[in-house]
Order: C-alpha cells, then structure tokens, then sequence
C-alpha cells in the first residue's frame, strides 16, 4: 500500500518543478493542508445528512405545513392483479399490442389501461411536501455557506486580484477560514453523492451525478496540492445561484406563482452571467493562462484544467435548458395573450393520453416543480397522467386525480381533462 500510495502521490506528477511535498509539510510556524485533514470529511458528511432528517422533519415540514403545501402525494392506481403483475413482471410501459390484450382480458378501453400505468408509475413520486422540505435544506445550507463564503472572500486580497492565489506558491499557508470552507464544502458534496440516491430521482440523475465526482475530486485535489485560494473563488461563485434556485421551488411549491416567475427569472440571469460570462473569462482564463504562465507546465495542471472545463460542458447544457425554458415561456405567453410569465409552458411537459396529444387548458406554472439544481438539478422524472383509472368502454364522465372532474389536484393547477402537468 505504501508503494501505491508513493506511485500514485508522485509529486512530479501533482506539483510545479522545484517544489516537493516537503515544502507543503506543516511546521510550528505555518500549517499547510494535508491529505489526511480531508478524511474528517467523511464523518462530518454523515452529520451532515442526519442534522438535514432533523431539519426536514422539524423545521421545514412545520413551516411548509403552516404555508398549506400540499402533503398527499400523486393519486394511486386502483388494485388490479393483472395489471399489476404486468408492471411489477414484464414492463412499465406496455406497447401497443400488450395494450390491446390486456383490454380485451379486462374489457377496459385501452386508455383507460394507460391511465392505469401512467398512475401505477406516478404513486411512488415524492409529494409536493417532501420536494418543500428538501429544496428548504438545500436552501437553508446554500445561504448559510454563501454567506460565509462572502464574509470571508471579500476581506482577502485574491477576490479582487485573482494572481494572489498562487503568487508565493507554495509558500502559502492554509488559513483557519479556508480550512473550514472546503471541509464543509467537501462533506455537503459527498453527502449529496449518497443522499442522490434516495432523493427524489431527476431526468440528469447522471449528469448530476456526474457534476458531483468531479465537484469532489476538485476539492481534493485542489487542497492537497494548496491551491486552496482559487478553489474558495470557485465555491462561492456556484452558491449564489444555488439559493435563488431553491427559493423558486419553495415559491413554486407554496403557489406563489409571480414570485415563483420572478425568482426564476433571477436565477436564470444570475446562473448565465456566473456560469457563462464570469467563470470562464475569470476562472478558466486564470487557471489555462495565468497559472500556466506562474507555475509552468506540470501534469495536475491539465488535470485541473479538464476538471474545470467539464464543468463548464454541465453549465453549457444546463444554460441551454433554462434559455429553452424561457424562449418557450415567451413565446406561448405571447401567443396566448398571456403574461408571459404566467403562461403555461414547461421544457418535458408531456401531455399525452392514449397516444394522442392532448391540450393544456387553464393557467400553469412558468417554473416547472421541477425545475433544475447548480446547476438546474431538480429536473425530475416526468410523470404522466393523473388521471384516475380504469374504466369500462361504456363511455361515462372523466373523474380527475382530485375527484372532481377537470382540474387535477396534484399541485394545484389547472389541467385539461386528457392531460396533466408532469408529476
């Protein structure tokens, strides 16, 4: 192991020329990180975890209890032992002829079936409850860490002139204020690493997953080679999106549709000025060209520089789904004569029954339930119908998931009777 450890810490791989990992060694007078301060990351991150159980539990369900947000979850399908042994057996997503037999056997019409699996496939979706409490943690720990990462940054002299962070390299030595940044920064991320797979699952589950390896892998890196100064300008310049983000779903979940739009809107400024505009003419021209021309040429530097391009590929994509968002946002509202923030239109907005496209009638949400995370990770599966099913072909009234006939319950909006917003 210690031949491995050896091989793989080889420090003409990870540092400039002329500097050795003795020079990162902690004295009496100075302290430097070290690989083994990151292991407290693992422990803490399951702090993390469990304090985010307690919160949810008894600071965020209360509150969003007491702003009315919905609790039941989406409507269940009614029992069905055939049914459901074909979806638990063969498939979530019968074709056409499996359809077909199935109604003869059951003498139900074939949309009546399909609303049976679209509703089977739908119950085990968080209610709008649980997706208020997660995005209120997430919410809460995003301003918390933003605002120490501003309180911080802005009484050191590398905000403003970004050279700083590795002029004396590597004569830097690691401050108390930083050290704790990446600790918590580091534990959240591998909480979040866990955690993603008992949240509630999103369409970019592998994107985000994705963006969460290589969010960690930077903070490690980063630290244990002390080019800890660039990585806190890095942490705080994601953050600040991230809060009006969540804040936009709590609006969203809460049914405060103007200020759900607005938030949004912010968000989507905030995250393409950040992500776009400010990371790439500041960080990535830095870390390409500036240090490159500081430190040389040394084999972490293009680790480093791949790393943070992948990140830059994420933002790309996410960006292009937020400007999809919006364009179709305008353009509908335009179209309809409606504000055109107040306008149904949804990026995924799947308003399918028995194969045919329906239409959406009524108001709806400009900001999907769903809509992404840090980078617009709450894009989350898309559920169908919520209409209850089966029915017999004698043609009768459409009952909705609420019960009521033409407006599903699900998060309160207005749908049309053949359709119903995602999850």
């Amino acid at each position: 192991m210690a031949g491995i450890l050896a091989w793989f810490w080889n420090e003409r791989f990870w540092l400039p020329h002329n500097v050795t990992w003795a020079d990162l060694q902690s004295t009496e007078e100075a302290t430097f990180p070290q690989a083994e301060d990151l292991y407290l990351a693992f422990p803490l991150a399951f702090c993390i975890f469990m304090i985010r159980l307690l919160f949810e539990r008894f600071i965020a369900k209360p509150c969003a209890l007491g702003l009315k947000v919905q609790a039941n979850g989406p409507q269940k399908a009614q029992p069905n032992a055939i049914l459901e042994k074909v979806f638990t057996a063969i498939t979530k997503h019968p074709d056409e002829k499996r359809l077909e037999g199935l109604s003869k056997q059951l003498d139900w019409d074939v949309r009546s079936i399909q609303r049976w699996f679209r509703q089977r496939r739908n119950q085990e979706k968080p209610s709008t409850l649980t997706k208020f409490c997660e995005s209120m943690w997430r919410f809460t720990f995003y301003l918390y860490i933003f605002t120490y990462g501003v309180r911080f940054l802005k009484k050191t002299p590398w905000l403003w002139n970004i050279r700083q962070c590795w002029n004396g390299y590597p004569n830097q030595p690691l401050m108390p204020d930083v050290h704790y940044y990446y600790i918590v920064e580091l534990s959240f991320y591998w909480s979040l690493m866990f955690s993603q797979f008992i949240d509630i699952k999103r369409k970019d589950f592998g994107i985000m997953f994705t963006h969460h390896i290589v969010t960690v892998l930077l903070i490690t890196f980063s630290y244990v080679t002390n080019l800890t100064q660039l990585g806190t300008l890095v942490f705080c310049l994601h953050d600040g999106s991230d809060i009006i983000l969540e804040a936009a779903k709590m609006a969203n979940y809460c049914k405060c549709q103007k200020l759900s739009d607005l938030l949004f809107l912010t968000f989507a400024i905030v995250f393409i000025v950040n992500r776009l505009g400010i990371y790439p003419l500041w960080i990535l021209n830095a870390t390409l060209f500036e240090l490159y021309e500081a430190l040389g040429s040394f084999p972490f530097l293009w680790v480093l520089n791949m790393l943070l391009m992948v990140l830059q590929v994420l933002h790309c994509f996410w960006s292009y789904l937020i400007i999809k968002a919006a364009y179709k946002a305008i353009s509908k509202g335009k179209a309809g004569k409606w504000n055109p923030l107040h306008r149904v239109v949804s990026t995924g907005l799947d308003c399918k029954d028995g194969g045919s496209t329906g239409s959406l009638k009524g108001k709806g949400p400009f900001l999907r339930q769903e809509v992404a995370k840090d980078n617009l990770s709450d894009v989350e599966s898309s559920s169908d119908e919520e209409e209850t099913g089966p029915r017999s072909k004698t043609p009768h009234s459409t009952i909705t998931a609420n019960g009521t006939g033409g407006a599903n319950g699900t998060n309160g909006y207005l749908t049309g009777g053949t359709c119903s917003e995602e999850h």
